[in-house]
């Protein structure tokens, strides 16, 4: 064997250990000798564990042009494929990604039963997700048959909790787990030997858990998976996980903790936008809850597009009482999940409740319906909870506040046995407005102030305000309402919107929105489900 050959090998030893530094070395080594195609992919190899982007690209795309001059479609197919991969993950640069999957698969026309054309069903099946469920299922099927078919497990593991996580995303939930529970066992158990496709099977199975709002397991398989990748040397994958993690102790109400793990991922993600905007957009969710909203704001700035960001700036414009923006967001969120029916279930929470505060009870009861009907598929406490939340806000928009009651009860049990106290304290401020709906303003001022005991002792201190300023006491004096403005509050009370009180007096639906303005200032209220509590309380409500 040759000098740089012997180099080549050495380095390639130092990769099996997980000694990165060595094998770049090694590698460079090499490459003095002897440009070769082999020894830039492995130089790449060794840059992506050590997580330094230029080098990848550039070591890649040698790589690339130097197996296609030697005529080697395969290996130049295989080079494509991990750039696909770099250039969505580290540059978000998802045309070019785009690109050069279509030169992998025109190089494998001919190629028969590689293993390069599992990776790169995979790789189609990752970029199609959330949006495009089917055909994610299908490119995985495709993979998992082929891993199968070549004795090669890595490949046949990572696609069947790549097809696990995106049967959960459809609502799949035991047979989506079960699939992930399996590869995750394999990749654990030391079946698979490439420290990527362990890395990305345990993920999924966080992914998946974190969709169903499976705390306790997926903040099991989290700490196991930074241990993990803490003995591989895998940077931006332990990035990664404590970004997911991060989200598990937030809704967990760890909210210190989080805040470490949410802002190092970030950090540490900052070289890579196409993965940092998932971890901006979770740091950008603990900042709302803080009440640190003009953080917030400048973290979604910088997260952009990201499905999470846009939720996040919704629930934003719903905090400040743009019912209108949040819906606008809400609906926003739900277009860029297609086909994903679990990830529609934040979007839908907040629909529901953007369209309630709106005055929009129809709409608030769809949203509420199509969120009850993905967590009856679901059958997880955290998204029953969730959808009896939303109930309960759809139904005390149109006036049927005993319902309401029901529906916030429940939802205060279910997310408090989940563990998730900020949304169980939320849910208890809505049963406080639907008892004093209902007369009961004593029990109902008693919920309130242990809601917002909860929120203060979170650290949610904008939260508790907000709910401290919805007394659902009666309000002494009638507030100097017109005739017209007392009419406009009978209506709201029954559910209407302005367009629909509008129409039934005649009136102009800007005027109908001056008058509800002038309702909420001079009753000193917050919204029109408070306003709509207040006229049942008074007996207003028909």
């Amino acid at each position: 064997m040759t000098g740089p050959g012997r180099l080549v090998a050495r380095a390639r030893d130092a990769l099996e250990r997980a000694d990165w530094e060595a094998a770049k070395t090694l590698f460079w080594e090499a490459l003095e000798e002897e440009e070769t195609a082999e020894a830039l992919e492995g130089l790449a190899t060794a840059a992506f564990f050590l997580d330094e982007p230029a080098l990848i690209l550039d070591a890649r795309e040698r790589a690339y042009a130097g197996y296609r001059a030697d005529g080697r479609g395969i290996d130049a197919a295989r080079i494509a494929i991990a750039l696909a991969w770099d250039y969505r993950t580290i540059r978000g640069e998802k045309a070019v990604a785009d690109g050069w999957l279509a030169r992998a698969r025109r190089l494998l026309d001919d190629a028969g039963p590689a293993p390069e054309r599992g990776w790169l069903a995979l790789r189609e099946a990752s970029f199609a997700l959330p949006e495009n469920a089917t055909l994610a299922t299908e490119r995985c099927a495709e993979a998992e048959a082929l891993g199968r078919q070549l004795g090669d497990v890595d490949l046949e593991m990572t696609a069947m909790a790549l097809g696990g996580l995106a049967s959960v995303g459809q609502g799949e939930i035991a047979a989506g787990m079960a699939r992930l529970d399996e590869a995750t066992a394999a990749a654990t158990a030391g079946e698979m030997r490439d420290p990527i496709a362990v890395g990305l099977s345990c993920c999924y199975l966080i992914f998946a858990c974190e969709r169903v709002r499976d705390l306790e397991r997926a903040g099991q398989w989290c700490q196991r998976l930074a241990g993990m990748a803490a003995g591989w040397n895998i940077r931006a994958l332990r990035a990664v996980c404590r970004a997911h993690y991060g989200t598990v102790l937030m809704l967990r109400g760890e909210w210190e903790r989080a805040e470490v793990e949410l802002t190092e991922a970030a950090a540490a993600l900052a070289v890579r936008p196409g993965e940092a905007a998932d971890a901006l957009a979770r740091l950008a969710e603990l900042r709302r809850r803080q009440g640190r909203a003009d953080e917030a704001e400048a973290l979604i700035g910088r997260a952009e597009h990201h499905p999470l960001a846009v939720l996040c700036e919704a629930s934003l414009a719903l905090d400040r009482g743009d019912a209108a923006a949040a819906a606008d967001g809400a609906a926003r969120y739900l277009r860029l999940m297609g086909e994903a029916r679990i990830e529609r279930a934040p979007g839908l929470e907040l629909l529901a409740e953007a369209h309630a505060v709106a005055g929009r009870g129809e709409e608030s009861v769809a949203a509420a319906r199509e969120l009850d009907e993905i967590a009856r598929t679901a059958r997880t406490d955290p998204l029953l909870g969730a959808a009896r939340h939303a109930a309960g806000a759809s139904l005390a928009a149109t006036g049927s506040f005993d319902g309401a009651r029901e529906a916030f009860e429940d939802a205060c049990e279910l997310l408090g046995r989940s563990g998730l106290p900020f949304e169980a304290a939320r849910a208890r401020v809505g049963l406080a407005l639907a008892l004093g709906a209902l007369g009961r303003v004593d029990v109902a001022r008693r919920e309130l102030g242990a809601a917002c005991e909860r929120l203060n002792v979170l650290g949610a201190a904008s939260e508790a305000r907000r709910a401290s300023e919805l007394d659902p006491g009666p309000v002494p004096v009638d507030g100097g309402l017109s005739a017209r403005e007392s009419e406009v509050l009978v209506l709201v009370a029954e559910g209407l919107t302005n367009r629909q009180i509008a129409e039934r007096l005649t009136l102009s639906e800007h005027t109908v929105h001056r008058h509800v303005a002038n309702i909420l200032l001079k009753l000193d209220l917050s919204s029109r489900a408070a306003a709509a509590a207040y006229a049942a309380r008074r007996g207003l409500a028909r």
